[in-house]
C-alpha cells in the first residue's frame, strides 16, 4: 500500500522518471501534467509516449491535469517544469498546497528579468516553506534503462536532504546530499550554455583533445562565476558541476548539446531549438549569464564566444582560437579570497 502521496510537476522526461521512481517505492504519486491527453494516456496506458515512447510506468503514478487535484495533501512536491513556466506554475499551486509540504526544484534554469535561480523564485513566492534543488548528470533516457546515476539534493535544512533521499533512493538511482543550495543549481544552469558549444565542436569534427579542453575551460568558468555570486567554488567539482558538464557536454542525449550538433550543421538559432524539438534551456541562459557577467566584469570567454556565434555570426573555430590566445592561462585558479561575492540571496 503506498505510504504518503508525493507531487511531481511536469509531465516532461525528467519529471516522468522522477515519478516512476517514487512510485516503485510505494508512494502514491500524483503526476501533474498541463494537457489532458496526455493525463488521459498516462491513466490508461501507463505510459508517457510524448517524451519516453515505451517507458512503464508504475500502477502509483496517477496523473492529473487539475492543480488542487494533484498537490492536496501532498508532503513532497518536486516542480519539474521549464524556467519560463517556473513562477506561475508555483504560484498556481500553493493555494492548493500543504503549509508543511517539502518543495524540491528540479529545473536547471535562470528566470529572464530577475536572473533567478527557482530556489530564490521558491524562497520568494513561498517564503515560510523547507525548500531544496536536485541537479547533477541525469539524461532521462538513461534513468529510464535503469542505468547507475547519481544525483544531488541540496538544501539548507537536514529534514528536506534526508526526505527527497528516502523518497527516490533506489538500485540504480543514488542521492547525495549537499548544503551549498546555490552553488547546486547555479552549476545546473550554466553547463546548458557549454554542452551547445560542445555539440557545435563536435558537429563540426573538433575531436576528443578540444572537447576536453573545452570541458575544463568551462568547469573554471562556472566556478569563477559562481564563486563571484557567491557559491563555494569547490560545488562545482562534485556531480551537480563537473558531473553534470561531462555528460552534457559528450551526449547527443542532451538537448543542449544537439542544439549544438545543429548550429554546427549551419542552422539558425531557430531552426536549430525546432529540430531538437524540446526546451533547451541553455539557449535562454546565455542571454542572461553574458549581460549578468558582463555587468559584473567577469571573464567568461566561452560564454561571449557562444554570444557572438549564435547573435553575432562568429564561427566555432573562432571562438576557439580566441580561447586559445586568451590573455589568462591559469590552469586552475582558485585561491581562497580572491574574488569579492556577492550575496546569492539578492
Amino acid at each position: 500500500m503506498p505510504q504518503s502521496h508525493v507531487t511531481v510537476l511536469g509531465g516532461g522526461s525528467f519529471g516522468t522518471v522522477i515519478a516512476n521512481i517514487i512510485a516503485e517505492n510505494g508512494y502514491c504519486v500524483k503526476f501533474w501534467m498541463r494537457n489532458q491527453s496526455l493525463v488521459d494516456e498516462v491513466n490508461s496506458t501507463h505510459e508517457n509516449s510524448q517524451y519516453l515512447p515505451g517507458y512503464p510506468l508504475h500502477e502509483n503514478v496517477r496523473a492529473y491535469s487539475d492543480m488542487q487535484q494533484a498537490v492536496t495533501d501532498s508532503r513532497v512536491i518536486f516542480v519539474a517544469v521549464p524556467s519560463a513556466y517556473f513562477r506561475s506554475v508555483v504560484r498556481d499551486m500553493l493555494p492548493w498546497s500543504r503549509q508543511d509540504a517539502i518543495l524540491v526544484s528540479t529545473t536547471k534554469g535562470i528566470e529572464a528579468g530577475t536572473f533567478k535561480l527557482m530556489s530564490q523564485i521558491l524562497r520568494q513566492e513561498a517564503p515560510t516553506a523547507r525548500i531544496g534543488v536536485m541537479s547533477g548528470p541525469n539524461l532521462a533516457k538513461e534513468i529510464a534503462a535503469k542505468n547507475l546515476t547519481g544525483t544531488v539534493i541540496a538544501s539548507e535544512h537536514a529534514s528536506v536532504r534526508e526526505t527527497v533521499q528516502r523518497v527516490l533512493k533506489s538500485e540504480y538511482f543514488r542521492v547525495y546530499t549537499n548544503d551549498d543550495m546555490f552553488g547546486v543549481e547555479l552549476g545546473g544552469a550554466l553547463k546548458n550554455i557549454y554542452a551547445i558549444i560542445a555539440g557545435l565542436a563536435s558537429a563540426m569534427g573538433m575531436g576528443h583533445n578540444t572537447n576536453s579542453m573545452l570541458v575544463t575551460r568551462s568547469l573554471t568558468e562556472m566556478a569563477r562565476f559562481g564563486r563571484r555570486l557567491g557559491a563555494d567554488p569547490m560545488t562545482f567539482l562534485g556531480l551537480s558541476g563537473v558531473g553534470d558538464l561531462v555528460v552534457t557536454c559528450s551526449s547527443p542525449l542532451s538537448r543542449n548539446f544537439r542544439v549544438g550538433m545543429a548550429l554546427g550543421k549551419g542552422l539558425g538559432i531557430e531552426a536549430a531549438v525546432a529540430e531538437v524539438g524540446q526546451v533547451a534551456e541553455g539557449v535562454n541562459t546565455l542571454k542572461l549569464v553574458k549581460h549578468r557577467a558582463d555587468e559584473l566584469g567577469v571573464y567568461m570567454p566561452l560564454v561571449n564566444g557562444l554570444y557572438q556565434i549564435i547573435y553575432n555570426g562568429s564561427s566555432v573555430r573562432e571562438i576557439v582560437a580566441s580561447l586559445m590566445l586568451g590573455e589568462q592561462a591559469l590552469d586552475v585558479e582558485y585561491e581562497a579570497n580572491q574574488t569579492k561575492t556577492l550575496n546569492p540571496k539578492e
